[in-house]
This record gives structure tokens, C-alpha cells and sequence, in this order.
């Protein structure tokens, strides 16, 4: 080997393990089980058995609203980042609806805290301020986070959360990372779905778990969600076999039976006629049934309206709260009237009762 071979060799090794130095550095790698802080600022009431709960789920979409069609969405549109003043409307929409409803909890994802392209917003404490009244405990955990992501489109910092809203004290908190999507260098960037799960104590000593998450929204057919959804599976498994009440709620990026053939053939990438959802379905109810969103009035069970110019309204359903067997629906609906212009995904509302004292 030449000497100039064995210093190109030297210079190319040192190059790649600066390049690989700088990744890591830059970005952000989760351990599986992670505790995170449940946050009361003020004391709490304690869960009674037998009580009603009021639930919430809502992809508030970093507060961009809908006069957009991103790079990322779907339809590919060339609009980047939303402006100020459209975040801060949306922002004062989603207190408004939140406030009107009174939820006895808010499950919420992708509020951004950190990213460029929000402005670097704080979003759940802009959020907060304005519901603190309501809400004395809250829980929150990454989902996506990078100091720097080099795709054009984002070109710098990258931060996304799950955050869970409570009017009941929450005792601790942990974030349960899912499977990620992507090969070994793509990983490091893309973001990392995770459970946030908060377990709320009941008054004759047991504990509620409530889980909130955000699964991968894949623009390929792969294994990432069917993964994902088998990893939430093993979860609530093992709640129900505790005999642990436990609820779940976000947007899960899957559509119930029957929706498939509904949507044209360009919108069904990258969703299968065999929803992976169904690994939760065949064993848990589900907000909304399957019943209900193919039923007659599957209209109002609609919960995302994608940032879409051919589209005038919402077309498919992918967001959901499954809850287990223990607890009692009451209602539930999917708030549209006054929601359609705040994010392209829709409230998921409902009332329960919690199992009674044994």
C-alpha cells in the first residue's frame, strides 16, 4: 500500500468518524423505558371508582392551521413553516374548544417546543397558561427532537411532543419508545413514536393508566406500524391482565374497517385494506367502532381533513381512544362543526364511567 493510499485511507477513516461524532451530537436517542415528571401545580383530586371521566384526543398539528399544504404532507406541497400569526390563532382555538368542552383530560400531540419551523414556540406552556385554571397536572415527552435536521426543508432544529392534560392528580409518569421507522442513519433524524403514559391513582388505593401517542405516518407500505401497533398491543396486555383500567387515545395513522375502499386510489398510499389496527380492535373497543365509521352516518366519524387543495372536507378517520373492557362508554363524538380551520386532524371526545370498588 502506498503512502498516499494509506493517508487517503487515514483521512477518509478520521472524516467518518467526525461525520458520525457530529450525528451524534446533534441528535437525540431515547432509552426505552424512560421516566419523565408529572407536573401538579396546584393539588389534585383523586380518581374515585365508579366515577364519570371525560377524554379528549386531538393532533393539534404544531399549531399551524389549515391554510397550508406542507412538504410533508401528503399531496407534497412547497409550504414549509406556518406563520406567526397563524399559530397564534390556532393556539387561542384550541384553548377556545378545550375550555368549551372541559375535558377531565386532554391527550394532545404534536406541540412543538424547540423546532424552527414553530419559531422555536414552547407550544404546551403557551397552552398551559391559558388552561392552568383547569388542568393542574400535566405530563409531556419528546416524540421527535434533533438539534439539527439536515432535510432542506427543515434545515435546523427539530422538537415534538406528546402531552397529556389531567384535572386529576397524576402520580408518576414514564415515555415507552415504539419501533422506529428508517435504516440505521435515517433513524437518528426521523422521529421516535412513543407511549407517554401517565398513571393517575384511584381513591381505594389502585391506579388508572392513561396512554397517549403518535404513530409513525409512513409515505411507504412497511412493517413500522404493524410493528408499532403490536408493541401497544403487548402494553395494554399487560394493564388488562393486572386488572389495571387503562385508556389510550392519539392518532394512530390507520383506518378502520372498511375505510380503504372508500378513499381513491391515490390517497390509499401508504394504507392497507388490512389495518394493522385490527390487532387492537379484535380485542378492545374502540372510539370510534368500526360500526360507526362505516355505518350510515360514518360522515361525522371522520377525524382528519389532510392539508389537501382537492379536498373541501374531512375524508378519513385515524384518530381513536380504545379503553378497556372494564370501563362503560357513555357517548362520544368527534367535534367538527368548529374545528376544521384550527388543525388537519379533529377532536375525539367521550365520556366514560370507571369500574367500580371491587
Amino acid at each position: 500500500m502506498t503512502r498516499l493510499l494509506r493517508h487517503t485511507l487515514l483521512g477518509l477513516l478520521i472524516a467518518i468518524g467526525l461525520i458520525a461524532l457530529m450525528i451524534y451530537s446533534l441528535t437525540w436517542r431515547p432509552e426505552a423505558r424512560e421516566t419523565v415528571p408529572a407536573i401538579c401545580s396546584t393539588p389534585a383530586a383523586t380518581l374515585v371508582p365508579g366515577q364519570a371521566l371525560k377524554v379528549m384526543t386531538w393532533n393539534v398539528q404544531y399549531l399551524a392551521g389549515k391554510r397550508y399544504v406542507f412538504w410533508n404532507d401528503l399531496a407534497a406541497g412547497s409550504d414549509e413553516k406556518p406563520t406567526p400569526e397563524d399559530m397564534a390563532f390556532s393556539l387561542d382555538e384550541v384553548a377556545r374548544v378545550i375550555r368549551d368542552e372541559q375535558p377531565d383530560i386532554v391527550l394532545l400531540q404534536e406541540l412543538d417546543d424547540g423546532a424552527k419551523a414553530s419559531d422555536y414556540q414552547h407550544q404546551l406552556k403557551l397552552l398551559y397558561e391559558r388552561l392552568a385554571d383547569l388542568y393542574p397536572c400535566s405530563v409531556s415527552a419528546f416524540d421527535w427532537k434533533a438539534d439539527f435536521v439536515p432535510n432542506p426543508h427543515i434545515f435546523g432544529s427539530v422538537g415534538r411532543q406528546l402531552a397529556t392534560l389531567s384535572r386529576y392528580r397524576i402520580d408518576h409518569a414514564e415515555r415507552l419508545q415504539l419501533p422506529v421507522a428508517g435504516n440505521l442513519l435515517s433513524r437518528q433524524f426521523n422521529p421516535r413514536d412513543a407511549l407517554l403514559v401517565a398513571y393517575l391513582p384511584l381513591s381505594d388505593g389502585g391506579q388508572m393508566a392513561l396512554l397517549n401517542t403518535h404513530l409513525d405516518r409512513t409515505t411507504q407500505s412497511d412493517d413500522t406500524l404493524q410493528n408499532q401497533v403490536s408493541a401497544v398491543a403487548k402494553v395494554l396486555d399487560k394493564f388488562e391482565g393486572r386488572g389495571t383500567p387503562w385508556l389510550i387515545g392519539g392518532d394512530f395513522n390507520l383506518l378502520p374497517l372498511g375505510q380503504y375502499r372508500r378513499l381513491p386510489d391515490e390517497h390509499r398510499v401508504p394504507y392497507s385494506a388490512d389495518s394493522a389496527l385490527h390487532l387492537l380492535w379484535d380485542k378492545y373497543p374502540m372510539i370510534p367502532s368500526n360500526n360507526e365509521a362505516a355505518g350510515q352516518d360514518r360522515e361525522q366519524w371522520l377525524t382528519q381533513y389532510p392539508n389537501d387543495p382537492g379536498l373541501t372536507g374531512p375524508d378519513r378517520t385515524v384518530d381513536y381512544l380504545f379503553y378497556s373492557p372494564r370501563i362503560k362508554r357513555v357517548e362520544a363524538r368527534v367535534r367538527q362543526d368548529d374545528t376544521l380551520r384550527i388543525s388537519d386532524h379533529l377532536p375525539v371526545i367521550a365520556r366514560f364511567l370507571l369500574p367500580a370498588a371491587p
